[in-house]
């Protein structure tokens, strides 16, 4: 069963929410998780994808936008999806996008929708990350509910 964490965040700064996730992220990326990131809309992907390229000098992370395709990383001279490898070497890489995970990225999940996202046996960490705004607040509390009705762990963190 999955083990929940929310972070809710002082500031209704949208900017500070999507920063705070992109130091999540890396956190976890260099304890080797690789996770998917969950969005509402390809937009907003497209925002994260950008801030994990520049939230800090220095960090490198790969990752790359999911459209429901196979991961692709031969335009980062590793492995093209389908040649021996490539299962091994795609799994390494960040997902971000506003469809459901795909299998091989449900194990630790990022939800920066405002969806209840959907959560396979595999699912072991779900990171909800909220900022002070009435409207974030108000679907966190929503999918917070739905997770203790569905029997898991909820911890809330505060005060960063």
């Amino acid at each position: 069963m999955a083990e929940v964490s929310f972070y809710i965040l002082p500031s209704e700064s949208l900017e500070e929410r999507y920063l705070f996730a992109c130091k999540l992220i890396e956190k976890a990326y260099r304890s080797g998780s690789f996770c998917y990131v969950l969005t509402d809309s390809a937009e907003q992907s497209r925002t994260i994808d950008d801030l994990l390229w520049t939230f800090r000098a220095g960090s490198f992370i790969p990752h790359q936008i999911y459209t429901g395709e196979p991961p692709d990383i031969a335009r980062d001279g590793v492995y093209a999806a389908g040649s021996p490898g490539a299962s091994a070497a795609t799994e390494k890489v960040i997902l971000i996008g506003s469809l459901d995970a795909p299998e091989h990225w449900q194990k630790v999940l990022f939800n920066l929708s405002s969806r209840y996202p959907a959560v396979g046996p595999q699912t072991e960490r779900i990171l909800e990350i909220l900022d002070n705004s009435e409207t974030t607040k108000e679907a966190g509390r929503n999918r917070y509910r739905r997770y203790q009705q569905s029997g898991m762990p909820v911890t809330t963190h505060k005060d960063w």
